[in-house]
């Protein structure tokens, strides 16, 4: 899915093809193929089959085998830097929400007061709002355990319950400010930051619904799967009491408020010498963020329940072990993407598509799409899309500007697959084989990329 925002921004330089179009398009093609093989037939694990991929990008490049494993590691390195530490980080406030009962509190909660068919949409809401400041990565591990205790509790398809709230998470990240794509393609493009969005999140509702329970209740029928055990119920100590309701809410939105308050402060303060802004910059960093909400739950979720300094230990401990696997498949991926990245293969799918005759918003969009399929990153796709046609909206109107940002944040949303860190991410803890992820999480995000295009042109026919 997208990468923290150091490793992202340190990606989106164009690159200039190392061989002609042709042959960077049949190497990951070719790429692609060898890792959904060895893994589909040969059962290989993915973590070998991304390395194995990534060589083959590299050999049908012509590049030295060399500079293909400087690509892989720097890829690799940045990803597990940028995205394994606030995996971990999420785990273990995952663990601590579900070891004391929090998760479970949330679940009766919203079990207690809503019909089994209202809870995807309420599934949906959580995971707007949860998404709306935070990275995909991050608010997927925070939500995780209460997607299993729902889909355990209501007896639903873990597919029906889980879709929803990621649909509310990826659409978040491609059409509304702040996160990095859309706030880069505003930047980029001169548009008005309110104006974009006030209509990405108007665009995002439709979308959302679409992608999000009606799609989720058709794949809930073609995948099936059960809600695993990872956050360890069975290993859970009875306690006394649970955390409250509110205090287990206000622990899972710490986070998320110290991110929306960075953000907030670099749109509405805008000067990096106040100190406010400064102190909520540093507070609303991701790392810093999830640390702060690891240490608070500590005592919020921990220590309310009785939980002694020997049982939180415990359970953060526990909490590291299952996630390993994801962190060496999520990072894989990383350097998967940055071969690719580092051949020109994105450059090249743009210089295609711009010699076509699209409107414009067609356009940007078009070029999102291959640049996500390309690289597999959604923020590489915004912020590189906008730089190719800032040239072609010289003269447009504040709204017309806003909605070739949308557009372009709709087109990198697109299918997302195997070179794509977030695609293992939704695989490993969803427990699903690369089938049924394609089946379910990648025709999502197509949805949420058509149809976000799809209101894009409708606004664009309204106002």
């Amino acid at each position: 899915m997208t990468l923290s925002v150091p490793v992202a921004m340190a990606a989106t330089s164009l690159v200039e093809p190392v061989a002609p179009g042709w042959q960077l398009l049949v190497g990951a093609l070719a790429a692609i193929a060898v890792i959904v093989g060895l893994i589909t037939w040969l059962k290989l694990h993915p973590f070998l089959a991304l390395i194995l991929g990534a060589g083959v990008v590299g050999a049908a490049a012509g590049q030295n085998l060399n500079n293909v494993v400087t690509s892989f590691s720097t890829g690799f390195g940045n990803t597990a830097a940028g995205v394994g530490i606030l995996i971990a980080l999420g785990a273990m406030f995952a663990k601590l929400l579900a070891d004391s009962g929090g998760a479970d509190q949330v679940v009766d909660t919203i079990v207690g007061r809503a019909s089994t068919r209202a809870l995807p949409w309420a599934m949906v809401l959580v995971g707007a709002i949860i998404g709306l400041p935070m990275f995909f990565e991050i608010g997927l591990v925070l939500l995780m355990p209460v997607i299993y205790l729902v889909a355990r509790r209501s007896g639903l398809s873990l597919i029906t319950v889980g879709i929803p709230a990621l649909a509310g998470l990826s659409a978040m990240h491609g059409f509304v400010p702040p996160h990095p794509g859309p706030l880069t393609a505003v930047q980029a493009l001169h548009a008005d930051l309110g104006l974009t969005l006030g209509l990405g999140v108007l665009v995002a509702i439709p979308t959302i619904i679409v992608a999000g329970p009606l799609f989720g209740a058709l794949a809930g029928r073609w995948v099936v799967v059960p809600a695993p055990d990872t956050f360890g119920a069975a290993e859970r100590e009875e306690h006394a009491e649970r955390p409250s309701f509110a205090i287990t809410i206000a622990s899972i939105l710490l986070p998320v408020v110290l991110m929306l308050g960075k953000s907030l402060a670099d749109i509405i303060i805008d000067d990096p010498t106040q100190r406010v802004q400064q102190v909520l910059d540093i507070l609303g960093t991701p790392l810093v963020a999830l640390l702060i909400a690891v240490l608070v739950a500590i005592f919020t979720l921990g220590r309310t329940v009785g939980m002694g300094r020997a049982a939180i230990s415990g359970v953060l401990e526990r909490s590291l072990p299952p996630i390993a696997g994801i962190l060496l498949i999520v990072s894989a991926g990383g350097g998967f993407k940055q071969v690719l990245v580092d051949t020109g293969i994105g450059t090249q799918l743009a210089d295609w598509a711009k010699s076509a005759n699209f409107s414009v918003l067609v356009l940007a969009w078009v070029l999102a799409v291959l640049i996500r399929l390309a690289t597999g990153s959604a923020t590489v796709a915004t912020i590189t899309a906008s730089s190719l046609v800032t040239g072609l909206v010289q003269g447009m109107g504040s709204t017309e500007l806003s909605l070739v940002v949308l557009a372009i944040g709709a087109g990198s949303l697109f299918f997302s697959h195997v070179n794509d860190a977030g695609f293992w991410l939704v695989k490993e803890y969803f427990g699903l084989s690369v089938g049924q992820t394609i089946k379910t999480w990648s025709i999502m995000e197509t949805l949420l990329s058509v149809t976000g295009l799809v209101m894009v042109l409708l606004v664009n026919l309204v106002v």
